[in-house]
């Protein structure tokens, strides 16, 4: 007869952890008298961090006491108290290879429903000392589950717990776990899983993405947990590509064009995705590395580069004043995810100054399908001598049964004409989204200085337009996510304060940062980006959940840990991989 142990509870209090505040709720306590259990929580209970914990789907964590004993074993320790696993349910009985999602118990006077396994990340590690144990609770089988809350009612340590229904489709919590995080992902059990109707959207979602990924073929690597960042990886190392042409776009805007030597075809590109430059330095040196937004229409002939020329820009000075036509560059493949969707929603391409680049592949590519869809291309310049392609645009919008431009000048030139040059004076804002009638229902392409995108996201989410149609493009780096960690100062990537002139080169081609490794200091490339300050994402820093995975734009890797699942060919987990020579990685 399987019985509830202990009820355990803990609101989120913050710990000092690796010289950061995180804000947890992982340490929980029993409670002496009965408790009652709402629907999206146990009265005294909280989650530091309820976008990967807590919420309906994931109202109580719940633990087995046999499980407890396992991890004695495996650990050699005899410490653990009830809650040592951030549950709040310690149950004897029900373990994961026999609970099916979607079987209902009662306990008390509550009613309870199985939705998901447990999904670890790196604060159960802080709660038992123990790094890898992300890994090891995803790897052993043993994740715990959760309950959503049928019916709210009192619970108390000692009651019995009684089955009272399961799903249809019957899977347990085991197989539901490994369909995941293994690298088997049978098509027969993805469709069996995705008919459980019980099952919680977050995952239902992943096995979606692999069983798309199975029918189109798409690659290697798991598509179920791959961040939208690394969704189209592309195979690591340089080509040598011939500058075929050299124009000047606007007062401080050149654009490249450059051909194979050989005339052979290049790999064509999606719309908005950017190379990689490896740029050699007059006088020697490390090489530059610099990620540059194709910027023509699609070919597999020519890849179009346009780059603004910083006074203090290193590599924009150095392709002014070094390259010339003829002269070879060693460039990557194309990369990226911020593309454009297919679809019949409506397209606003948002862009400033240089932000424009990726945008106008994209009005190049639905120019050339004669896109019936609603384009709206609107830009904002600070003058007509600071307005790069304005010419091709207008040029291009007559091929769009459905498109419109708008352009703002901030500082318009005495010759610049108002409905000629440029429709309005002033910056974008969401008053002009109401002025030329933005869609609340478009896919919104945003690209542009930092402080510009977070106003137009701001513009935009005031427009009530969703958060998944809004795709931004940074620059300089990546949007970071640091789970649970709370008053962080941002700060400009830089080299380590303990960078030495020994052992291989990683080079964060989107920060424009190349720090060497230094095995004594670091345990992952995770950890020297950190020590950069460059932006990185990642959750479990043990490698299974793959939110940290990027791009592998040249070089190799070794990893120790090894991950549950390898990434896709082409990218790399950077929170468990080491370089084995000088990488480059997409950051």
């Amino acid at each position: 007869m399987a019985r509830l142990l202990s009820v355990n509870v803990g609101l989120p209090r913050d710990i000092e952890w690796k010289g950061r505040t995180v804000h947890t709720g992982i340490w929980k306590n029993p409670v002496r008298s009965r408790c009652r259990v709402g629907r999206l929580n146990l009265d005294g209970d909280g989650q530091g961090d309820l976008s990967g914990h807590g919420g309906e789907q994931r109202a109580v964590f719940v633990y087995q006491i046999e499980s407890y004993r396992y991890w004695q074993e495996q650990l050699k320790r005899n410490d653990f108290v009830h809650g040592q696993f951030g549950e709040n349910f310690t149950i004897e009985g029900l373990p994961d290879d026999a609970v099916g999602i979607g079987d209902r118990y009662q306990i008390g006077g509550a009613v309870f429903e199985v939705t998901q396994p447990r999904v670890t990340c790196y604060r159960v590690g802080i709660r038992m000392n123990e790094p890898r144990m992300p890994a090891l609770l995803t790897s052993s089988g043993r994740p715990g589950f959760y309950f959503r809350v049928l019916q709210e009612g009192e619970v108390g340590a000692g009651d019995e717990i009684m089955k009272v229904g399961e799903a249809n489709e019957r899977m347990t919590v085991e197989e539901i776990n490994a369909l995941l995080y293994s690298p088997n992902h049978p098509r027969d059990r993805l469709e069996r899983a995705l008919r459980i109707e019980t099952l919680s959207p977050g995952w239902r979602v992943s096995f979606e993405a692999l069983l798309q990924n199975q029918t189109t073929g798409a690659g290697s690597g798991n598509a179920g947990l791959a961040p939208a960042a690394a969704a189209h990886p592309a195979a690591p190392g340089f080509q040598p590509l011939t500058v075929a042409a050299i124009d000047q776009e606007s007062a401080d805007v050149l654009s490249l064009s450059m051909r194979h030597p050989d005339g052979q075809p290049l790999r064509q590109a999606l719309p908005g995705q950017y190379v990689v430059l490896r740029l050699r330095r007059i006088g020697g040196g490390p090489p530059l590395f610099r990620s540059y937004s194709l910027s023509g229409p699609l070919s597999t002939e020519r890849y179009r580069i346009s780059v603004k020329v910083e006074p203090d820009g290193a590599a924009g000075t150095y392709l002014r004043e070094h390259v010339r036509m003829g002269d070879v560059l060693d460039v990557s493949s194309p990369r990226g995810s911020f593309i454009l969707q297919s679809g019949e929603r409506p397209v606003v391409l948002l862009s400033a100054g240089i932000g424009a680049t990726p945008v106008l592949a994209m009005l190049y590519a639905l120019a050339a399908a004669r896109s019936t869809r609603q384009i709206l291309w609107v830009h904002a310049a600070r003058d007509r001598p600071h307005h790069p392609f304005a010419a091709e645009v207008r040029r291009l919008m007559p091929s769009l049964a459905y498109g419109r431009s708008y352009v703002c000048y901030s500082r318009p030139g005495s010759r610049d004409k108002m409905g000629e040059d440029f429709d309005a004076t002033g910056h974008l804002s969401r008053s002009v989204f109401d002025k030329v009638g933005v869609p609340r229902e478009a896919d919104v392409y945003l690209c542009g200085p930092t402080r510009f995108m977070a106003d137009m996201k701001q513009a935009l989410a005031a427009l009530d337009v969703a958060p998944e149609r809004m795709h931004v493009e940074i620059f300089n780096g990546s949007e970071s996510m640091t789970p649970g960690v709370v008053g962080a100062a941002t700060r400009t990537p830089h080299l380590p304060s303990d960078d030495a002139n020994t052992g291989p080169l990683v080079s964060f081609a989107r920060s424009g940062i190349a720090a060497h490794w230094k095995a004594s200091a670091y345990q992952s490339i995770l950890e020297l980006a950190e020590a950069c300050d460059v932006p990185v994402r990642w959750s479990c820093r043990t490698g299974v959940c793959h939110n940290c995975e990027s791009g592998l734009v040249s070089g190799e890797v070794a990893y120790g840990p090894q991950p549950l699942e390898k990434p896709a060919d082409g990218n790399l987990l950077v929170c468990c991989s080491q370089p084995i020579r000088d990488v480059v990685i997409d950051l």
